[in-house]
């Protein structure tokens, strides 16, 4: 079984501040004892080659990734060769799945926010390959459940991603992937769609999220707030 990552963030993302860049993800991936990582920026496809070969060396495979915005809603499309950061409806996913074989992942889709995908999930379900299992959980609050649900009604296999946006978030919550050691991104990618995976899930602590949760939000804050804090300069004449 290979420990994998399918859902993570970097410095490269054009969206969220990340505080760390993909050679300290893939470094920290590697003492957590991690075989493949996926990069999924926001809207935006990070080119694998630069970090395949530092990511080798480390015994890790990197799986080309997107978090794409469709339709208002986050999607994971992995290891599409191309076009993936085109797709701007789900008529252009269904497109997409029917010239390539990559991965679609529903991430987070029954949390309480508007990017999740909530009730189009089952409008859209024959696009969707595989569910996530959000690692921002705690014993008593878990959003996750309804996807799990969802994913048994469906016939759908559930991962178990991080969602890593600060790299302590990285090992609690992964994905346990039957595929021989040294596989490739196709390899692993079709062993999900075959169901050939199962979810390792580590809830967190109250503090652990509140931490979390409060560090993401001020990020987000903080950017909302930067045009506001251009102050134009007026000459007097």
């Amino acid at each position: 079984m290979l420990k994998v990552e399918l859902h993570s963030h970097t410095a490269d993302d054009p969206h969220d501040k990340i505080p760390y860049s993909t050679h300290q993800l893939i470094d920290r991936a590697a003492e957590l004892g991690y075989d493949a990582l996926a990069v999924t920026l926001h809207d935006k496809q990070l080119d694998p080659g630069p970090f395949a070969g530092y990511a080798r060396e480390r015994g890790i495979t990197l799986i080309p990734g997107i978090e794409r915005t469709i339709a208002g809603k986050h999607v994971l499309l992995l290891n599409f060769r191309r076009g993936a950061e085109d797709v701007q409806s789900f008529e252009d996913l269904a497109r997409l799945r029917a010239r390539e074989a990559g991965l679609v992942i529903a991430p987070h889709p029954f949390f309480p926010h508007s990017s999740c995908l909530g009730g189009l999930l089952e409008r859209h379900a024959p696009l969707f390959d595989a569910v996530e299992w959000n690692a921002m959980f705690t014993r008593t609050v878990n959003f996750n459940r309804a996807a799990v649900r969802w994913a048994h009604r469906h016939g759908k296999p559930v991962v178990g991603n991080g969602d890593v946006h600060r790299l302590r978030q990285l090992g609690t919550t992964f994905s346990s992937v039957d595929a021989p050691r040294g596989a490739t991104a196709e390899e692993i990618c079709h062993a999900v769609r075959e169901g050939r995976v199962r979810f390792d899930a580590q809830p967190l602590t109250a503090v652990q999220a509140g931490s979390i949760f409060a560090e993401l939000t001020a990020d987000s804050l903080s950017r909302a707030l930067t045009p506001f804090r251009r102050i134009p300069e007026y000459s007097l004449r």
